[in-house]
């Protein structure tokens, strides 16, 4: 038996779906009222439990041989944020009690790329950098970076754990619709893209789903593996999209001291409409950040191999228009 936090999320429920793929039991856990619409139609057991809860965990692990720990909250808002700390570094210690009690055979923890020093432009990002849990840019990054040094510090203690660290995702099953998912979906809508010059590694969900996977197979204890995929620029992502939905949607570069300069008021935006945010300074520096990334390590030891991102931008636009099909014929009944 498996389980999953964050089961419902985009890496979460396709994860889940290789799981079963492969002939494996799964068992996700998950948050009272949360939308389980990711799970629907898939043969996978559900157990209520909280990751800040560590009583709730002992049922969940029990007859696990497997943790795949993915629960976590994304934020690109600045400024402290307690809950996005509490649940990406106490949720996390307490899946590592609540595993090492139960005797599980391998934790997997998803962790980030964002979770690594940045480093200067041109040098390359890879596993021999340091986690930063006093990283400056944003919370996230730091929560991500103490929640993976405690996992690396339980494998240290004979707890048989190892990390994950992927990259910028995309891809299908992105129910939630992420920052790129509803890139993506405006383009299929011929929304107009206002965007700024910037670039970034970004990698397909399957692939580090199938990274995770092999990780908990051949990973090494208290060792952490880089899920990277290719380096695209926006423009680059736009032209792809243009060409891929067949619509023309109007591309509008904005100098970059401008969108600097908004940035400044968005993150007020976002908490006064509780819009899911998605242009705040965090994204815009890690757009002009280093992303030179490596993910020799997990192709070496792995066997790691992504796809390229062509396919994984069509597969999501493909995603996205049979999701719209789908709603609308509802809509029609």
């Amino acid at each position: 038996m498996n389980l999953v936090t964050g089961a419902t999320g985009h890496i979460g429920n396709v994860l889940v779906r290789h799981l079963l793929a492969n002939g494996e039991k799964v068992r996700a856990l998950i948050w009272r009222g949360e939308d389980t619409t990711p799970l629907d139609g898939l043969s996978v057991e559900t157990v209520e439990g909280d990751v800040l809860d560590l009583d709730s965990l002992s049922p969940a692990l029990r007859g696990v041989r497997r943790v795949f720990h993915l629960a976590g909250i994304i934020s690109i808002m600045p400024g402290r944020n307690e809950l996005v700390r509490r649940v990406n570094v106490e949720g996390t210690l307490n899946v590592l009690l609540a595993s090492l009690q139960a005797g599980v055979e391998r934790v997997v923890y998803t962790s980030s790329i964002h979770a690594i020093t940045r480093p200067p432009l041109g040098v390359e990002i890879d596993e021999k950098l340091p986690f930063d849990p006093h990283n400056p840019v944003g919370e996230y990054d730091r929560s991500k970076a103490e929640a993976t040094l405690r996992v690396l510090s339980a494998a240290k203690a004979g707890l048989n754990a190892v990390v994950v660290c992927p990259t910028g995702v995309i891809g299908p099953y992105d129910y939630r619709r992420s920052e790129m998912g509803q890139l993506i979906l405006d383009c299929v809508e011929r929304k107009p893209q206002f965007y700024v010059d910037g670039a970034y590694d970004f990698v397909d969900v399957r692939d580090v789903a199938a990274g995770m996977l092999l990780a908990g197979e051949k990973g090494r204890a208290g060792e952490s593996y880089i899920l990277s995929g290719e380096r695209l620029t926006v423009r680059q992502i736009l032209d792809t999209l243009w060409e891929l939905t067949g619509r023309r949607f109007a591309r509008i570069r904005i100098p970059f001291w401008l969108a600097r300069f908004a940035a400044n008021f968005t993150p007020l935006y976002y908490r006064l409409t509780r819009c899911k945010p998605r242009f705040t300074p965090y994204s815009l520096v890690t757009l002009q950040s280093n992303s030179l990334i490596s993910n020799a390590k997990a192709r070496r030891e792995l066997g790691y191999a992504p796809l390229p991102l062509r396919q994984s931008l069509a597969d999501a636009v493909a995603w996205f228009r049979e999701q719209r099909q789908a709603l609308a014929a509802v809509s029609v009944e």
